[in-house]
């Protein structure tokens, strides 16, 4: 397993100089001994370029730093990763991620794709799953 993370460590130190940092191992369920890989990164970070498992080990993250007031909600009452609040962040700082990802031909779905955990379309089928289930706080799709 400690292979497996220095595999991971190695190809992606890349990424560090955006914010990715490589926490480790975590155990996530000690009962099935299930382990992950743990990283964090900022919240305008590229997702599309990390695996979501890397050779058999799912790769959990957390976001460092602030937020974007888009996401600054209760999250008891309200879904804080809702698609919606990634569409609003967009549009009002569509130049700035631009700028950030050095990339200032990046699409609207680009952008939402990087930041949506890789494929925003994905994610909204996903949330949109999740609330109807009952999973998650309620949220509104535009």
């Amino acid at each position: 397993m400690f292979e497996i993370l220095n595999h991971f460590q190695s190809k992606y130190k890349p990424l560090a100089k955006e914010g990715l940092r490589i926490q480790g191992l975590s155990m996530v369920d000690p009962k099935r001994k299930k382990h992950v890989i743990m990283i964090s990164k900022p919240f305008v970070f590229d997702n599309r370029k990390l695996p979501k498992v890397y050779d058999g080990l799912e790769v959990k993250s957390k976001i460092e730093g602030d937020l974007p007031v888009e996401f600054k909600v209760d999250a008891k009452k309200e879904y804080i990763w809702a698609p919606q609040r990634f569409e609003q962040y967009v549009d009002r700082c569509a130049d700035e991620i631009r700028k950030k990802f050095k990339k200032p031909e990046m699409s609207r779905v680009e952008m939402l794709d990087a930041l949506a955990f890789g494929s925003f379309e994905e994610h909204k089928k996903k949330a949109t799953q999740l609330l109807k289930e009952g999973k998650i706080p309620p949220f509104t799709l535009n």
